[in-house]
């Protein structure tokens, strides 16, 4: 299987998990109501969005795994960014607000598809610390 192929398969698993659990938890709380587990668990309410910024990002990220998708782990973290953008992208556009559902004490209230967008820039962030520390090679 190809990197692309990777990539795409992780990028649909985070939609599809995303918005799975999203529809859950809106069947089961109304805006504003909250429950408490071992966490916060609610729906808060709209927050601003910075489209032009997620365009821009997305697109970078593309160009980057286009130029980088030899490097390891570089197909993981294309999937969770891409598929966490995407998830919170088709809340945006069918209730014109994200569903953040989880609140954890002195943290913002996030859900499925922050978590892969935020385990996607650690990998990033990883590939990047491992590729510069692994020798050079001469031809």
């Amino acid at each position: 299987m190809t990197a692309t192929a990777r990539a795409a398969l992780v990028a649909v698993a985070v939609v599809v998990a995303d918005q799975a659990v999203k529809a859950l938890v809106r069947s089961s709380i109304d805006r504003g109501d909250a429950v408490d587990l071992f966490l916060r668990i609610g729906i808060g309410g709209p927050v601003g969005s910075g489209k032009t910024a997620l365009v821009a990002a997305l697109c970078g990220l593309i160009v980057f795994f286009v130029l980088h998708g030899e490097r390891r782990g570089i197909w993981l973290a294309t999937g969770l960014l891409l598929g966490g953008a995407l998830g919170n992208i088709i809340d945006r556009v069918r209730d014109g607000a994200v569903t953040d559902f989880v609140k954890l004490p002195h943290w913002p209230a996030f859900n499925v598809a922050d978590i892969a967008i935020t385990v996607g820039v650690v990998v990033v962030a990883l590939s990047a610390l491992t590729e510069s520390r692994e020798p050079a090679t001469d031809p």
